[in-house]
């Protein structure tokens, strides 16, 4: 393929997040393949590659709703402008050729958690429905004028989602799973770094440590999990239970833990800056979540050797094989509490895990950017024929 300019938009660059470390990885990915790209957005630190650019744009808005659509009114603007040859949409904009769905489909995350965890916070009703009106009329601007535009799912669960919504053409849409760095997120750290923080946090070498790892704790479903840990507990004296993960209501969950009368065995740790650690001192992941497009986590636990078990509404239970892998559940405290009861005995965990890593190797982050590359030479041949039959 000829040298590309290419826009790669998202209102934030950082090193943290996982929309962000696609938007690096895409980005250096692109570069080293010899394309001109920019990444468009509000704020940023350093570039993944020393030849990607920067275009700030800062658009004042009111409020988080108004804000987004602003930018997203300057993108288009910009893109409209600059001529690039292939624009791709990571965020929140209607004005790309490619739009990858990271995030899922708004309209679900609102209904399944957003209205759910907030149905109480009356001070700040008015406001929240005006950022998510805000955010659902981005989303439908940009998937009711297609034209040539590609979707990217990274889910089934998610093409299934939108194509219900939108009625969007099959052939329009690209279902890409997220990938993982198989280097940094692998079994053979556990001697290391996992069993120095297993050690920090006072866990011995023989105790069986499940890990749930997520920010937001409502939406990621601990509340489900530390009742269903307390019953096994009960059978399982030496099972453990490590937080990792951020909320602004921590210390309601650490009360809770205090009332089911588990914070003896139960470790909050926060967020940690190298979660490969914390999958290497655990022995099982667990992460019933209310709604995850594709949670980043649950690839990165299996490639370092941990069975997985999640909820369907996460999009990455679909590569888990039932008994395999891990397990796939409800949103049901008696569904987990059966499968935590499966998963504590002696020697299931271990078996699954180099299962589980053996399924990660099929999903390196090296061979997804690769799906997405050809997606775009193919987005490439469809506009030139597009604006060839325009003129």
């Amino acid at each position: 393929m000829n040298t590309l300019k290419i826009a790669v938009t998202h209102p934030r660059q950082s090193w943290l997040g996982g929309t962000e470390r696609y938007l690096n990885h895409l980005s250096a990915y692109l570069a080293e393949k010899g394309h001109r790209v920019t990444i468009i957005c509000r704020h940023h630190e350093s570039p993944p590659h020393p030849d990607v650019n920067f275009i700030t744009l800062k658009p004042v808005g009111i409020g988080v709703g108004h804000r987004n659509w602003r930018w997203a009114k300057a993108v288009e603007r910009n893109v409209a402008e600059k001529e690039y040859d292939v624009v791709i949409g990571l965020g929140r904009t209607w004005s790309q050729d490619i739009y990858r769905l990271g995030g899922g489909c708004h309209r679900s995350y609102y209904e399944m958690v957003h209205r759910v965890m907030n149905h109480k916070i009356k001070q700040f009703l008015t406001l929240s429905i005006i950022k998510h009106t805000l955010y659902n009329a981005i989303e439908k601007k940009a998937l009711s004028t297609l034209f040539d535009q590609k979707i990217v799912c990274n889910s089934k669960m998610v093409k299934a989602d939108i194509q219900a919504r939108y009625r969007i053409p099959e052939s329009h849409i690209s279902v890409i799973y997220n990938g993982v760095d198989l280097e940094h997120f692998h079994p053979g750290h556990r001697n290391g770094k996992g069993l120095k923080l297993r050690r920090k946090c006072g866990f011995k070498d023989d105790e069986f440590v499940i890990l749930f790892l997520g920010n937001g704790y409502k939406r990621k479903g601990l509340d489900l999990l530390l009742p269903a840990f307390r019953t096994i507990s009960k059978n399982r004296p030496d099972a453990r239970l490590l937080v990792v993960g951020r909320d602004k209501n921590i210390n309601w969950y650490k009360s809770l833990g205090r009332n089911l009368n588990i914070q003896d065995r139960t470790i909050f740790i926060g967020k940690q800056k190298d979660v490969a650690a914390c999958y290497n001192a655990a022995d099982l992941y667990v992460l019933p979540t209310r709604y995850d497009p594709f949670a980043n986590s649950t690839l990165e636990a299996m490639a370092c050797g941990l069975p997985a078990v999640t909820t369907r509404r996460n999009g990455a239970s679909e590569l888990i094989v039932e008994g395999i892998h891990g397990s796939v559940i409800g949103i049901d405290e008696a569904e987990l509490v059966r499968q935590l009861h499966y998963w504590s005995v002696n020697g299931r965990a271990e078996t699954a895990g180099v299962n589980a890593r053996q399924l990660s190797e099929k999903h390196g982050i090296e061979t997804k950017m690769a799906d997405f590359y050809h997606l775009i030479e193919e987005t490439c041949k469809t506009k030139s024929r597009w604006k060839h039959n325009l003129n």
